[in-house]
């Protein structure tokens, strides 16, 4: 069975949420068993999910019934959710008790959500699709990455290796379930037994902090702003004796902010891991290990176990020397099949066959650690979510009535309008949208944007204004 789950042992606790809900790994089990007699096998499902129990049990009891989820978060934008299901056809949907969905009678009903059918008929799904995720938060693009079940095996393997977990671990999960980083904390853990504490509670809540004293966790992973919340509230200075491991992921770290971090941990014996991923490569694909988090600072480290990366030039070749500079892939057994973009695309074969360019232009120094520099594509991460340049566009251009382009950092993103009047109206739009706060975008006026003769926007251009 997936991550050897029939081999754990059905009493023990495999989530529990800060709302007090608990499930076991026979509950788990239980749950698939129930969906298999009530749907079948190979059904297209959407869970829409929150960060509690029963999101985790209804994401992988569905996985493991046989059919394929897209994980998607409970609060999805309506019209966002509304073009997936009209793009895909899903037939059925599973989102918590009390969210207006659809209007129909539920099949099931379990652990606080509801599996609601939809009148759609079943479609072609390849064999080897275990789930979906979204490629860019909510940011309205029907691009889905197409996992498949040995990409869950990789990951949980490899993530489970590298951190060194056991069945004793106690991980604190505050990433979302659609998030690729925080479903991969629930692949790693359960494929050992550990017990995944998880909770949507923010850091600034003191309910945070007494589930997390209380329930004795051991690992707490975040993107690199939950550590500038946890540098505000003097975490450094806390005493939690229970945690052992803080791990980072989701874009690039402030240097100042990183060695803060990796120094605390040495002084006081937890171990601090930077690590990089994609979800295109089932999250992780490089960590940096705990001995160089000082020595080697901003690095992302070195291939995962089981992993393979290296540097490749302008013209496709492989860079052997080091140090060197160049398009940074990676090769595994964790890289996912391909993409979707409609509904046929569920029945596609494996496209990458374990090969990922990653887009990402990374430097690898004369010890073999990697470093990354920049991005090819038009893409940022901002706050650990990969932000769709292309995309914003779309989304401002069915909210204002002016020329927009939009460019920027992972630490801003860039909004160029030809009428400044619409600043407010363009910044609205994108924050309901996108979910980043206010100060993270910037509005600039420009008379015209600049384009070539097909029309196309010169954004090189644009960046030097």
């Amino acid at each position: 069975m997936l991550l050897d789950l029939d081999k754990r042992n059905p009493e023990a606790i495999a989530a529990i949420d800060s709302y007090g809900g608990r499930i076991t790994y026979g509950d788990l089990l239980s749950l698939a068993e129930k969906i298999q007699e009530t749907v079948g096998y190979r059904s297209l499902f959407f869970v829409l999910t929150k960060n509690n129990v029963g999101g985790i049990a209804w994401v992988m009891a569905s996985i493991l019934s046989g059919n394929v989820p897209l994980v998607l978060n409970a609060h999805t934008e309506p019209q966002l959710l509304s073009s997936l299901v009209a793009t895909y056809r899903p037939e059925f949907i599973c989102s918590p008790d009390g969210e207006s969905v659809i209007d129909t009678e539920p099949v099931g009903s379990e652990y606080g959500y509801r599996l609601l059918p939809t009148g759609n008929t079943s479609c072609a799904m390849h064999d080897e699709l275990s789930h979906l995720l979204p490629t860019s938060g909510s940011t309205g693009s029907p691009k889905l990455v197409r996992h498949k079940y040995s990409n869950i095996e990789a990951a949980g393997l490899n993530i489970s290796t590298f951190f060194r977990l056991t069945e004793a671990d106690r991980p604190l999960m505050v990433l979302p379930l659609y998030y690729t980083m925080g479903l991969s904390m629930v692949f790693s853990h359960f494929k050992v037994g550990a017990t995944v504490l998880i909770t949507d509670l923010k850091m600034t809540d003191p309910g945070f902090w007494k589930f997390m004293k209380e329930e004795r966790a051991t690992s707490f992973t975040g993107v690199p702003f939950s550590y500038e919340v946890l540098d505000k509230m003097r975490f450094t200075r806390m005493k939690l004796p229970d945690l052992t491991l803080l791990t980072q992921g989701g874009g690039k770290m402030s240097a100042e902010l990183n060695l803060k971090f990796a120094e605390y941990c040495r002084d006081n014996g937890k171990r601090w891991v930077a690590t990089y991923g994609q979800s295109e490569g089932t999250a992780r694909m490089a960590w940096l290990p705990e001995e160089y988090a000082v020595s080697k600072m901003g690095s992302i480290g070195i291939a995962v176990p089981n992993g393979h990366l290296y540097l490749r030039d302008a013209d496709g070749k492989i860079i052997e020397e080091s140090p060197a500079t160049g398009e940074m892939c990676y090769e595994g057994k964790n890289v996912t099949m391909g993409y979707a973009r409609k509904r046929e695309d569920l029945n596609l074969g494996d496209e990458r066959n374990g090969f990922l360019p990653t887009g990402d232009i990374a430097y690898r120094d004369e010890d073999g650690f990697y470093f990354i520099k920049g991005r090819m594509g038009r893409f940022l991460k901002i706050f650990g979510n990969r932000i769709g340049l292309d995309e914003c566009e779309q989304i401002l251009r069915s909210h204002v009535s002016c020329d927009v382009a939009c460019c920027g950092t992972d630490d801003k993103l860039i909004v160029y309008l030809t009428d400044e009047c619409q600043k407010e109206a363009a910044l609205t739009a994108l924050i309901n949208a996108i979910k980043v706060p206010a100060n993270v975008i910037e509005t600039r006026g420009i008379v015209a944007l600049p384009k070539n003769e097909a029309g196309k926007i010169l954004y090189s251009k644009l960046k030097n204004e």
